[in-house]
């Protein structure tokens, strides 16, 4: 076999493993939005929601429904509560969350 046959077949092999470690690291936001709107006590729950930045605003019917701890392992750095509203920092990652939830909502 000819030598540069050997490189493109190896460049192919590269570049394919590549790809499925990509598509492996690649977080599934659709999934993350409907654990989330689940933390959140259901989608009949929630009021509205919106993002700023890096914090995803939600107003809620009932706070007591919501599992603050289940949303910090999801990805949280922090959680703030105040009346019937829920502040949670979620980074750089808040706006592909909110658009997903919109679609669920």
């Amino acid at each position: 076999m000819e030598t540069w046959l050997q490189y493109v077949i190896i460049g192919i092999a590269l570049v394919l493993i590549c790809l499925i470690v990509l598509k492996l690291s690649k977080r599934d936001f659709r999934i993350e939005a409907n654990k989330l709107i689940g933390y959140l006590g259901g989608k009949d729950n929630i009021v509205s929601a919106e993002c700023n930045m890096s914090r995803f605003k939600v107003i809620l019917k009932d706070v007591s429904l919501v599992n603050k701890e289940a949303i910090e392992k999801l990805g949280a750095k922090g959680i703030v509560e105040i009346d019937n509203q829920l502040k949670i920092i979620f980074g750089k990652d808040a706006h592909q969350l909110k658009r997903y939830i919109d679609d669920i909502i």
